[in-house]
């Protein structure tokens, strides 16, 4: 498998011809901090997509930068800026999860997907750890914790809360061994204090409620008045803190417009100018000044 090699140019592709080969919920607050970073100074980094030929175009395929994608989509703009790399299908699944490992908060279900992703299109936990840099006994061991089931035990691992080989030991042990596990941790100095509070936390949770995560669907229509009010003052004042920074910029803006008008009114100032043949004004700025009704001479 060869590795993918970036363009030397940015080009402008139509949003509606990407698709999202690994595709990902996002925390919505953080999806609209992206929105207004994007709104407020633009795009700093564009994203990454491979090209692939269809019969009625060139269509694209997301490397990386789901999240930019969607702000771009999400504030109505058909096009997005992007890198166009030379790569197929596998090079796209490795770069989103080495992209995903990278992530500094990102989700412990998206990380196991990725990697289990991997092993279900026939790669050996080596390769998985060679081709993303994380540790062959971070993905073994992870691997066996997704074949069991025991998404709480990985949740905690990826939280710090329990080593992953303690988690491993539990998971393969009955009451007894879990038990022997969290002794032998503590002999070992891997678990003490708050940790290993913890550990016996989560192990009466999985005893009690099961190996896997219950995630809720009802979250969103338990939303309450208050909450629905606090969202909207916050975004209210995002909003004011817009506008109080585009009133400050204008302000500046013509501020600079008058030095230069006032500047280039001045035979003495012009003259220095001339003498440094430094005599002509970039036009943008000729035609901001003809705009405010004063005269400019090139």
């Amino acid at each position: 498998m060869t590795s993918a090699k970036p363009a030397q140019r940015i080009e402008w592709i139509p949003i509606d011809r990407i698709t999202v080969v690994n595709p990902r919920v996002r925390n919505q607050r953080v999806f609209l901090e992206i929105v207004e970073n994007i709104a407020t100074i633009g795009l700093k980094r564009p994203i990454t997509v491979t090209r692939r030929i269809e019969s009625d175009g060139p269509f694209y395929d997301l490397v990386c930068g789901q999240g930019r994608l969607e702000a771009y989509q999400h504030l109505g703009q058909r096009e997005v800026p992007a890198l166009v790399v030379g790569a197929d299908a596998e090079d796209c699944m490795i770069a989103s999860l080495v992209e995903n490992c990278a992530r500094r908060q990102h989700r412990t279900i998206d990380l196991l997907q990725d990697i289990g992703g991997m092993a279900q299109r026939g790669y050996s936990h080596q390769e998985i750890a060679r081709k993303t840099g994380l540790s062959y006994d971070y993905v073994h061991g992870v691997a066996r914790l997704m074949d069991q089931g025991e998404q709480r035990l990985l949740r905690a691992v990826e939280a710090r809360t329990i080593p992953l080989s303690v988690a491993v030991d539990i998971a393969e042990s009955d009451d007894q061994g879990v038990q022997r596990a969290l002794h032998t941790a503590y002999e070992k100095g891997e678990l003490k204090g708050k940790k290993l509070i913890a550990a016996r936390r989560l192990i009466d949770e999985r005893r009690h409620r099961g190996k896997r995560l219950k995630v809720s669907t009802q979250k969103s229509s338990r939303l309450s008045t208050a909450s629905l009010l606090k969202a909207y003052r916050e975004d209210v004042e995002r909003k004011r803190a817009l506008i109080r920074r585009a009133n400050g910029a204008h302000d500046r803006l013509m501020l600079i417009v008058e030095a230069l008008h006032r500047l280039r009114m001045d035979d003495t100032f012009t003259g220095l100018l001339e003498d440094e043949a430094l005599g002509t004004m970039p036009e943008a700025i000729a035609d901001r000044l003809a705009r405010r009704g004063q005269p400019y001479h090139a």
